[in-house]
């Protein structure tokens, strides 16, 4: 079936209805698939450690570098 016989039948079948039943039929344009956001991974427990140790790191870094500066 290819679009043009596709439009026909819907076009067919609402005018069917509006004679049989009487009603109203209105029609919506398709609506847009929604944006896919990044799957993004949600830290655990091990994860928040890890980024914890490592900001503990830099800062004591950061501290020797200051002084090795100061």
């Amino acid at each position: 079936m290819t679009k043009d016989e596709l439009r026909a039948e819907l076009e067919r079948q609402a005018q069917r209805y509006k004679d049989v039943y009487g009603g109203e039929v209105i029609t919506y344009a398709a609506q847009p698939d929604p944006e896919r956001k990044p799957w993004r991974k949600k830290a655990n427990l091990l994860d928040q450690a890890f980024d914890k140790e490592l900001a503990k790191i830099e800062k004591e870094l950061q501290a020797k570098a200051d002084e090795a500066s100061g």
